[in-house]
């Protein structure tokens, strides 16, 4: 008994879908002669000639103004004999009333001298030269020449000497870029063939040596030569207590080191710390 039910229910679901599948296979081939029949109606009627051409939309382009008028430049006119009665005059814009008699007197031709009339000529003023004595005193000092600094070391014995260095990283600074650096900084090539920084006294207060033996530098070749370094130093006691020429020695050493792209160390060859830095200066302060 259940093997006939199951038989059943087979044979009910083959028929459902071979109903299905005749349905759609009606539907299909009527749709697709409808749709035919449909195109060769529309075809005979429209014919060759009538096909349907798609047009692309026209383009329109923007509207072209006229340029603004370009306004005349002043115009120079003399007023006179003389060239003191220089005046502008523009020129008038359109539309604009232009002041009377301006045209009568621009087409007015200059009047010619007289026959046998002298003509004199216009001779400019002399320049007037002002004496550097008359100039204000920060004018005359920057007028004049450097002056030689004056150099004052107490004796050998006497003195101690606070040193640093700045030292090229790579390749050996050239002495072009040595000379400009130096002298950027205030630095000007006096005795013993160094440079020197002088104070508002005209006395050294810092000066610098060349790390290349004999550290001297000459005035005529000194921008093709090459240096390894420059040695900065201050010589106590000088015209400024000790803790302010060393604060001179470390800005001058900073700055320097900066435009030459080179590094700081102190007298011996090491690194520049801030350290090391106020450790110098602890011993300036404490030895009085």
């Amino acid at each position: 008994m259940l093997e006939l039910r199951w038989a059943l229910a087979l044979a009910g679901v083959v028929f459902l879908g071979g109903l299905t599948w005749w349905e759609l296979r009606r539907a299909r081939s009527g749709g697709r002669g409808e749709l035919g029949a449909a195109l060769r109606e529309t075809r005979a009627h429209s014919g060759p000639a009538s096909l349907h051409v798609h047009r692309e939309p026209s383009i329109s382009l923007p509207e072209i103004r006229a340029r603004e008028p370009v306004h005349e430049l002043p115009t120079v006119e003399i007023a006179g004999d003389s060239l003191t009665g220089l005046r502008a005059v523009a020129a008038p814009q359109p539309g604009e009333p232009s002041e009377p008699g301006a045209a009568d007197a621009a087409d007015e031709p200059a009047p010619l001298a007289e026959p046998g009339e002298e003509i004199e000529p216009i001779v400019p003023a002399p320049e007037r030269k002002v004496p550097l004595s008359a100039l204000p005193a920060e004018a005359s000092a920057a007028a004049a020449a450097p002056r030689e600094p004056i150099v004052e070391w107490p004796a050998e014995g006497e003195r101690r000497i606070v040193a640093l260095r700045v030292v090229a990283p790579g390749e050996r600074f050239s002495g072009r870029a040595v000379r400009q650096a130096l002298t950027a900084e205030g630095f000007v090539l006096g005795r013993f063939a160094i440079f020197h920084r002088c104070g508002s006294d005209g006395r050294a207060v810092v000066s610098a040596a060349s790390l290349t033996k004999p550290g001297t530098f000459d005035r005529d070749s000194i921008d093709v030569q090459r240096f390894g370094g420059l040695n900065l130093f201050a010589v106590l006691p000088g015209p400024l207590p000790a803790v302010r020429a060393f604060d001179e020695l470390i800005v001058a050493a900073r700055n320097l080191s900066e435009r030459l792209q080179g590094a700081l160390q102190d007298e011996n060859g090491e690194p520049l710390t801030p350290l090391r830095t106020a450790a110098i200066r602890e011993q300036l302060v404490n030895d009085g």
